[in-house]
């Protein structure tokens, strides 16, 4: 599974919080709370988006943590 907390650490680092998310539509608000709830994930432009506006690269906002089943 993927996970998004890496994502949240740098929103919060370069001073986004959830409003402001909200305000610049980074991230719709469904998306939002299923990246947080690991209930929904996004796609390959919208990880673009984000690397741009973080300046960072994919794997500095999402990993990869394999699932309790298949361990």
């Amino acid at each position: 599974m993927l996970k998004y907390d890496k994502l949240f650490e740098l929103l919060k680092k370069n001073g986004y919080n959830v409003s402001k998310i909200r305000e610049q539509a980074i991230l719709g608000q469904a998306t939002y709370y299923g990246l947080k709830n690991g209930t929904k994930g996004i796609d390959a432009k919208t990880i673009d988006k984000l690397c741009k506006l973080l300046n960072c690269q994919p794997g500095d906002i999402m990993e990869y943590v394999p699932d309790a089943e298949e361990e």
